[in-house]
């Protein structure tokens, strides 16, 4: 069995304020950390793998196909495989959550 601690690993910093942290990875699927510091915005990107997220702080914004949509804590939701998204915190506040992909990314975040 693997078990990874969020503190233990290395977080890196894709985009200005964004902060990803990978946690474990399985065969076929992985779990990271992020945290959008206040203002923060991830530009638009895709990739091939279905993607949970879980928000576990804030409130966030999800842009897909030019539609923003609102979440909350305690709010999940899943971005299919291959469409484009981008994400931001509209706020003052920082926003933390969860994001379970799969299949399994390997490299950078934005893989």
């Amino acid at each position: 069995m693997e078990s990874e601690s969020l503190s233990e690993q290395e977080t890196r910093e894709p985009e200005e304020g964004v902060h990803v942290t990978q946690l474990v990875t399985g065969e076929n699927m992985n779990a990271q950390h992020f945290r959008f510091d206040a203002g923060a915005t991830a530009m638009e990107h895709s990739h091939p793998h279905e993607q949970i997220v879980y928000i576990m702080e804030g409130t966030f914004t999800i842009i897909l196909d030019g539609e923003p949509f609102e979440f909350e804590a305690g709010d999940s939701y899943v971005i299919p495989g291959g469409v484009p998204h981008a994400s931001e915190n509209n706020t003052d506040e920082p926003v933390s959550g969860l994001d379970i992909f799969s299949p399994a990314r390997d490299g950078t975040p934005w893989d």
